[in-house]
């Protein structure tokens, strides 16, 4: 009887094995900072469940325009305001959180003229956020780990460029500067594309909402052809970019219930996978989505 039974166990432990190892755990990416009632940055760190924070917007650059950084209420950048944050940017930084700066969104006076143009926003950036130096740095003397590129308006030019020299300035300088991407599910994205081909990204959370035509809500074969089609761009890892609310969008939010299992084990398997980037800490706070999602992830 003994060694009768001892065969589905063996079965059942190999199968599970199996399973393990196509399937790859992944972590949670918040966008802060659009909204005053939501946790504090150094509050969103210490609760665990992200493994990056991306601070939303640099709203303005590029083409002459000077550049301005909006957090809502948190802090007022005009005024130096926002470089409090500087400690909470570093406790973020100690528990192993990513933090990156997000520039673009879906309303803003952006974009890029020329090669040469991109090359002045990514001085910028570096020196204003990252490992150079500024007499005007908005978020104080941290150093961010990378840039997000949440390209939704204007031209889809240059965005190349200014991936490139972003990168280049960190080589030179010794350190890794990370670069994500925001992009729209329908593939190609129209600002991000060109620059997420570069093969430079880090990370892809691509947005599958508001978007209803490859969204989960319009069907498992339209998802999947979706999903195959970022898996194939020359980046890191990518991410299912959700509303934390139906609130948090127009169209796109996935239960927690039916995204654990219904949606996450048909990607989980992709070498590809990286986990879920959620909008936005705000809406998370009053749903408790990423906490529902976090063990499944």
């Amino acid at each position: 009887m003994a060694g009768r039974a001892l065969i589905p166990f063996q079965l059942t432990a190999t199968l599970l094995l199996a399973l393990l190892a196509t399937s790859h755990a992944g972590g949670i990416a918040i966008y802060w900072g659009q909204n005053t009632g939501e946790a504090t940055l150094s509050a969103t760190c210490a609760s665990r469940k992200y493994e990056f924070v991306i601070l939303a917007f640099v709203f303005q650059f590029g083409q002459g325009r000077a550049p301005k950084l909006d957090l809502s209420g948190h802090c007022d950048a005009s005024s130096g305001g926002c470089a409090v944050l500087s400690s909470d940017i570093r406790s973020c930084q100690r528990r192993g959180v990513k933090v990156l700066l997000s520039i673009g969104g879906g309303a803003g006076n952006y974009g890029l003229s020329s090669p040469a143009d991109a090359r002045l926003v990514a001085a910028y950036l570096w020196n204003s956020y990252l490992g150079g130096s500024s007499s005007s740095r908005p978020l104080g003397d941290a150093v961010l780990d990378g840039i997000d590129f949440d390209i939704e308006l204007g031209s889809a030019k240059f965005w190349d460029n200014l991936a490139k020299d972003l990168k280049d300035m960190g080589k030179n300088a010794g350190t890794a500067v990370l670069l994500s991407a925001a992009p729209q599910c329908p593939f190609p994205d129209q600002w991000d594309g060109g620059a997420i081909n570069t093969g430079l990204f880090d990370f892809v959370w691509v947005q599958f909402y508001n978007n209803p035509e490859c969204q989960f809500s319009s069907g498992r074969s339209a998802f999947l052809d979706a999903w195959k089609q970022w898996e194939s761009v020359p980046a890191g890892k990518i991410f299912l970019g959700l509303p934390a609310s139906k609130d948090a969008a127009g169209t796109g939010f996935v239960p927690a219930g039916q995204l654990t299992s219904q949606v996450l084990p048909l990607i989980k398997g992709s070498s590809k996978y990286g986990g879920v980037m959620l909008w936005s800490k705000f809406y998370d706070d009053r749903t408790g989505y990423s906490s529902a999602i976090k063990s499944h992830v």
